[in-house]
C-alpha cells in the first residue's frame, strides 16, 4: 500500500516537472515566433509604402493625362460653336441683304404697277365712253332693221332660233341614225365572232338517252329464273323498282322499260347482282333493290361531287350538288341532262371570259340552269321557276338565280348572265344531233301552232321559234288596238292549249306596230 501511495506521488512530480519544462520551452519559442512576425510585418509595411507611393504617382499622371484630353475636347467643341456661330451669323448678313434688295425690287414693282393701273383706268374710261356710242348705233340699226322687216327683235331672234333648231334638229337625228346603224353592224359582228368561238372551242358527244334498257343474259335458261314460279320473280322485281320487265324471243336479253332513268338503272343493277349471285326469289329481290338504291343514291352524290370539281365550281349546297347528280338520269328530248348542263356551263364560262365577266359565276349559273327537271313528280310551275326557286332556297346568289329563271323569259332578265345562259342553252340544244325529235312531226307541230294564229283576225304574220315553245303573231295596227292585242294573245294561247299537245310551254307574244313612212324627194 505505502509502495503504491509512492509511486503515485513520483509520478504526480514528474508530470509537474515535465509541465513545467514545457511551459519554459514554449515561452521561448513564443518570443521567437514573436519576433519573426515583427520583422515579417515591418518588412510587408514597407513593401506596401513603396507599393502606395507608385500607384500615387501613377495616378496623378492618369489625372493630368485625363485633364489634358478633356481640355483639348473642350477647345474643340468650343472652336466649332464659334464656326457655328460666324456661318449664322453670315448667312443672316446675306439675309438682310437679300431682303433688302427684295424690298426695292418690290417698291419699284408697285411704282410700276401703280402706274399701270392708273393707265387701265384711263383706257377704261375711253372703253365705255366707245361702249356707248355702239350701243347708240346698234339700236338705231335695230330700229331701222324693224321699220324695213316689219318685225320686232324678239320676233326676229325667236324665227331665227326656231330654224337653228330645226336645223340642228335635223342633224342630230341623221348623226343618231348613223351612229346606231353602225353600232349595230359592230355589236352583231361582234356578237357572232364571240358565239362562233365559243361554240368551237366546246366540243361534246352527242348525247342520247332512251326509254328502254337491254339487259344482256349468259344463256336464255336465265329467263326461266328471272320469270319465278307462275310469275312471281318478275312481279317481285316489277312492283321493287316500278320498271316494266319484257322477256321476249329476243336472244340472250331481255328488255327493261320505264320513262325514269333512275328506277331503270336500279332494276339492272339489281338484276345483275340477282344473276350473278343466283339467288332469285322475292325476299332476296327486295334486299338486292334496297342495297341497289342506296348505291345508286350514294352513286348520285359522288357524280354530282365530280362534276362541280371538273367544272371548278365551289361552295355549292350539297343538295344542289345531289340535285346535279340526278341530272345523269334525266334527260330533255333525248339528250342527257347532266351532259346538257356540263356544256351550257363550259359555253357559258367561255362567253363570259369573252365579255369580259365572271367566268366562274357563269359557269355555275349554266350548270344550274335545268336543275327544275329533275322532280320526279309533275308540277303546273315552270322547270326554270322552280329552278330560281331551289337556287335561292340554297343562298345562290342573285344574278346566278335571275339567269337560271328568265332562260326561257319566263321572268325579266336583270343581270348579264341571263342572256348569255340563254344564248348557251340554245347552242347546246340546237346543235345537230343533241336531241331526238322526228323532224315531220316537228315541222307539223310548229306549222300548227302559226295556223291556229292564222285562224283568228286581224293577224298578218305569225312565227313559232324556240323550238315551238313561243309564238309570235304580228296583228294589223288598223284591225287590232292595243286592248284587243291582249285578248287576241289569251284566245290564242287557250286555242293552242285545248287543240294541241306539246311538252313544256308555248308563250304567246302579239306584236301591234304603228309605222309612219315618208319619202323625201
Amino acid at each position: 500500500m505505502e509502495t503504491t501511495i509512492w509511486i503515485i506521488l513520483a509520478v504526480v512530480v514528474g508530470l509537474a516537472t515535465g509541465f513545467g519544462i514545457a511551459k519554459i520551452l514554449e515561452r521561448k519559442n513564443a518570443s521567437k515566433v514573436i519576433q519573426r512576425a515583427k520583422r515579417s510585418a515591418a518588412g510587408i509595411l514597407k513593401e506596401a509604402k513603396q507599393e502606395a507611393e507608385s500607384i500615387k504617382k501613377d495616378k496623378i499622371l492618369q489625372a493630368k493625362e485625363k485633364f489634358i484630353e478633356l481640355k483639348s475636347e473642350h477647345e474643340k467643341v468650343i472652336l466649332t460653336r464659334d464656326k457655328k456661330i460666324a456661318d449664322a451669323e453670315k448667312r443672316i448678313r446675306d439675309k438682310e441683304s437679300q431682303v433688302s434688295s427684295e424690298l426695292s425690287k418690290n417698291k419699284n414693282l408697285n411704282k410700276e404697277l401703280e402706274e399701270k393701273v392708273a393707265d387701265y383706268e384711263r383706257r377704261n374710261e375711253v372703253l365705255e365712253r366707245k361702249q356707248e356710242e355702239v350701243d347708240k348705233l346698234h339700236n338705231s340699226k335695230v330700229q331701222q332693221l324693224e321699220v324695213i322687216s316689219g318685225l320686232s327683235a324678239d320676233e326676229a331672234k325667236a324665227q331665227l332660233v326656231e330654224s337653228l333648231k330645226d336645223t340642228a334638229k335635223a342633224d342630230a337625228m341623221a348623226l343618231i341614225q348613223d351612229t346606231i346603224e353602225e353600232a349595230k353592224l359592230t355589236a352583231q359582228q361582234e356578237a357572232k365572232k364571240i358565239i362562233i368561238n365559243t361554240i368551237q372551242r366546246i366540243g361534246t358527244e352527242e348525247a342520247i338517252d332512251n326509254c328502254v334498257s337491254v339487259f344482256n343474259l349468259e344463256s336464255d335458261d336465265v329467263k326461266g329464273r328471272i320469270i319465278g314460279r307462275e310469275g312471281r320473280n318478275i312481279r317481285a322485281i316489277e312492283a321493287a323498282t316500278g320498271v316494266e320487265i319484257i322477256v321476249d324471243d329476243t336472244p340472250e336479253a331481255i328488255i327493261l322499260s320505264c320513262f325514269d332513268s333512275v328506277r331503270r338503272e336500279v332494276a339492272r343493277l339489281s338484276l345483275h347482282k340477282l344473276v350473278t349471285d343466283g339467288r332469285i326469289h322475292p325476299a332476296r329481290i327486295e334486299e338486292v333493290v334496297k342495297k341497289t338504291t342506296k348505291q345508286i343514291e350514294e352513286e348520285i352524290i359522288e357524280v354530282g361531287k365530280r362534276t362541280v370539281i371538273d367544272l371548278g365550281i365551289h361552295g355549292l349546297h350539297p343538295e344542289l350538288i345531289r340535285i346535279i347528280g340526278r341530272m345523269k338520269y334525266r334527260s330533255s328530248y333525248g339528250q342527257n341532262l347532266l351532259q346538257h348542263s356540263r356544256e351550257v356551263a363550259k359555253l357559258c364560262g367561255v362567253m363570259a371570259a369573252e365579255l369580259g365577266l365572271n367566268p366562274k359565276l357563269a359557269k355555275r349559273a349554266g350548270l344550274l340552269h335545268d336543275i327544275g327537271k329533275v322532280p320526279d313528280s309533275e308540277t303546273e310551275v315552270p322547270h326554270a321557276i322552280l329552278g330560281m326557286q331551289w337556287a335561292e332556297k340554297y343562298g345562290e346568289k342573285p344574278d346566278v338565280c335571275n339567269a337560271i329563271g328568265a332562260h326561257h323569259d319566263e321572268i325579266e332578265m336583270n343581270s348579264l348572265l341571263s342572256p348569255i345562259v340563254q344564248v348557251c342553252d340554245a347552242i347546246s340544244g340546237a346543235r345537230p344531233g343533241a336531241r331526238r325529235q322526228v323532224l315531220d312531226s316537228y315541222i307539223q307541230r310548229l306549222k300548227d301552232l302559226e295556223d291556229i294564229a292564222f285562224g283568228f283576225g286581224g293577224v298578218k304574220k305569225a312565227y313559232a321559234i324556240q323550238a315551238g315553245r313561243e309564238l309570235r303573231v304580228i296583228v294589223e295596227s288598223e284591225k287590232v288596238t292595243d286592248e284587243k292585242a291582249a285578248n287576241l294573245s289569251f284566245e290564242i294561247s287557250q286555242k293552242i292549249q285545248t287543240d294541241m299537245t306539246y311538252p313544256g310551254q308555248v308563250k304567246v307574244t302579239v306584236i301591234r306596230e304603228t309605222r309612219a313612212v315618208n319619202i323625201a324627194k
